[in-house]
């Protein structure tokens, strides 16, 4: 009880006041358009809250993420986004849980706040190969699936493999793929909006989402620069 208070009050400001904005406009959009999906609102309210944390690269984000990937996998299932069902709960959330162990393994002097790593060589030719191979794979098994906005969707399994790969290896990168998978994401459920208003919640979601992860992005510059200047001064 005493760490989950401590991880709250860690919460700058400026973080508190993201995400009691991000909450407002995500329940407001559900109460606007006369949601009754209750499933989700719990998911979208809980996404949010993920992203705060992994912004301040605190390991509890990543467990708040498998969460919301486990609900976020349920409704595109009812929704035919296949891809997205397979993506959050196939790859998403195991990815999530990598990066939970590898964030614990590796805090910044045994502080919550896990230690930003840089991407090497190796890594980056291993992203880039693996990213077309899963882009690949993903496209012919959801076009036999008959998935909804197949290309559209086959792009966000690639962003969204790429944001976790960067997430799992600490890298501050994770942000901006992760930004670019709800571009993607609006985009997608702007479509199902088309097709049923009350899908029109999930829009405000992930515009919530993307400025979270804009901020993370920022966010994870300045914990690196942070912790290169401690080294420095520390040698």
């Amino acid at each position: 009880m005493n760490k989950m208070k401590a991880t709250f009050l860690s919460l700058t400001k400026f973080e508190i006041g993201l995400w009691i904005f991000s909450l407002v406009i995500v329940s407001g959009s559900f109460l606007i358009f006369h949601s009754k999906d209750i499933l989700t609102l719990i998911a979208s309210l809980i996404g949010v809250t993920a992203l705060i944390f992994v912004a301040k690269g605190n390991a509890l984000g990543q467990i708040l993420t498998i969460v919301f990937a486990v609900f976020y996998g349920i409704i595109s299932f009812g929704c035919r986004y296949y891809g997205e069902m397979i993506t959050y709960l196939g790859m998403t959330a195991p990815m999530a849980l990598v990066a939970f162990i590898n964030w614990l393994r590796h805090p910044y002097k045994d502080s919550a706040e896990v230690e930003v790593s840089s991407i090497s060589k190796k890594q980056l030719l291993f992203m880039i190969l693996s990213s077309i191979g899963v882009t690949a794979l993903f496209y012919f098994i959801l076009r036999e699936l008959g998935n909804a906005s197949l290309v559209i969707s086959t792009v966000s399994i690639t962003t969204s493999y790429l944001a976790s790969y960067l997430t799992a290896i600490r890298s501050p990168y994770y942000a901006l793929a992760y930004a670019a998978n709800d571009v993607i994401l609006i985009i997608l459920w702007i479509i199902a909006s088309v097709q049923n208003i009350n899908n029109t919640p999930m829009i405000a979601c992930f515009v919530m989402f993307f400025a979270n992860d804009m901020y993370g992005f920022f966010n994870w510059r300045r914990m690196k620069k942070h912790q290169n200047r401690e080294r420095k001064s520390a040698e």
